[in-house]
């Protein structure tokens, strides 16, 4: 059998697995997927770590050893996946059904294809020996929950386990106009819940009462109605710049003062691009009240706000103060999941191989660092001085806009093309990488 044979058996084994992550501490259950992988090594001259950080909750980690004195890789995939309304899916969603050149299921493209990749490309790696530096691969548990029981609790309670300073993960490798886009960061968490309070009673005499849910209300609007800070750093103008705008749209991209029809001309990539270069607010839960007759004298409003790279948390709360204007000394903020964006530099010996590596396949494309507007485990890599970048590789009419409409979507598919793709690129750059 094939590198690429090997990697597509694999990959359907790990979406019949089912690994749901449904965000609550038993769920996900990346045993089966730890167990899968351990098997899929079996007579591999390798070193295999399990770590269950819960009950089911089990982080693989495979190492081939090599020479300590040359620099080192990590392979990050995340073996969970998110849960399926299946009843809006036309194929089943954890059978791998292949037709039309394409493989269906959960996971299929976040990010098992990847995952599998390098599974598969470490065994060959093994294989052959002398792998130059040491090369780890990770199957890590709890990403699609942010990491609480994979990535972050590794972080804390087995640091030593693998090298985070060479890392590659998700995502990266679609198309933009003339160029390969890569992540080389991605935003951070900023969650805040917001609370108000009022007058409680009777829901028969409200007059003259000082209404909680009116207050939250207000709340909602003032920050709805606020600017939210822009970024303008290299990566965004990079990225502005490759879709060869009018002058008039770019300069307006470039300094800040881009409008809606502005962001409209990315087409697909409009919401991206927005969310790219700005701080997003998105007011995500409203909670007051319990029975229809009381009025509730407490209400929240919590959201998700994503801060841009270079962005602190104390300069959130003082945006959203300003935001809230005469209502700011009513208004208590909590703070929820709080993180620092993170980015990596390009001028590393890693992103160079990514550029020699894209080039290979594709030697017109630029590539191009960008910035993505989730997260993933490489954030964590990067706290600790890593360099971490995104990596795969997809067919030339996979754009970015088609790649990403495939997170967590319903039918979500994979081509055969860009599996093929991926495993090629992968194994070409981490023996690229190993052998400097």
């Amino acid at each position: 059998m094939t590198l690429y044979d090997d990697t597509l058996a694999l990959l359907q084994e790990l979406i019949r697995n089912a690994c749901v992550n449904d965000l609550t501490p038993d769920s996900g259950h990346e045993v089966r997927n730890a167990d899968t992988l351990e098997k899929f090594f079996d007579g591999t001259a390798v070193e295999i770590q399990r770590y269950e950080s819960h009950p089911g909750r089990v982080t693989i980690v495979v190492t081939v050893p090599g020479d300590p004195g040359k620099e080192p890789l990590t392979l990050m995939g995340h073996t969970d996946v998110v849960p399926v309304d299946e009843p809006k899916w036309t194929k089943p969603p954890f059978d791998a059904v292949i037709e039309d050149g394409k493989l269906y299921g959960r996971g299929a493209v976040d990010m098992l294809f990847i995952t599998a990749t390098m599974a598969a490309v470490t065994r060959d790696v093994a294989k052959r020996g002398n792998p130059g530096g040491t090369l780890a691969f990770v199957g890590m548990a709890d990403e699609e929950a942010r990491g609480g029981l994979g990535s972050i609790w590794m972080d804390k309670h087995h640091p030593e386990a693998y090298s985070v300073r060479n890392c590659l993960s998700e995502t990266g490798g679609s198309h933009l106009p003339g160029a390969l886009g890569f992540n080389v960061g991605e935003k951070g968490a900023g969650q805040r819940r917001l609370h108000v309070h009022g007058d409680a009673g009777h829901g028969s005499t409200p007059f003259g009462k000082d209404f909680a849910i009116v207050k939250i209300g207000e709340v909602a609007r003032h920050i709805a109605a606020a600017e939210p800070p822009v970024a303008m750093d290299e990566v965004w103008q990079g990225f502005v710049k490759t879709f060869r705008f009018d002058p008039a749209t770019e300069a307006a991209l470039l300094d800040g003062s881009a409008t809606t029809a502005d962001y409209e001309k990315f087409g697909n990539l409009a919401a991206y691009a927005h969310a790219f270069s700005h701080t997003t607010i998105a007011q995500t839960v409203l909670r007051a009240g319990g029975a229809i007759n009381v009025l509730p004298s407490h209400a929240y409003l919590e959201m998700d706000i994503r801060p841009f790279p270079g962005q602190t948390q104390e300069e959130l709360d003082e945006f959203l103060r300003e935001a809230l204007g005469d209502m700011a000394d009513e208004v208590e903020i909590e703070h929820l999941i709080t993180e620092d964006a993170t980015q990596s530099s390009t001028d590393t010996e890693l992103w160079r191989c990514i550029e020699d590596t894209a080039h290979e396949f594709f030697p017109d494309k630029k590539v191009l660092p960008v910035l993505a507007t989730g997260g993933s485990d490489l954030r964590v890599a990067r706290r600790r001085g890593g360099n971490a970048y995104g990596f795969a590789l997809h067919a030339e009419d996979r754009d970015m806009a088609s790649a990403n409409s495939q997170l967590h979507s319903h039918d979500e598919h994979l081509y055969l093309e860009d599996l093929d793709l991926t495993v090629k690129a992968y194994s070409s750059l981490v023996n690229r990488f190993l052998g400097r």
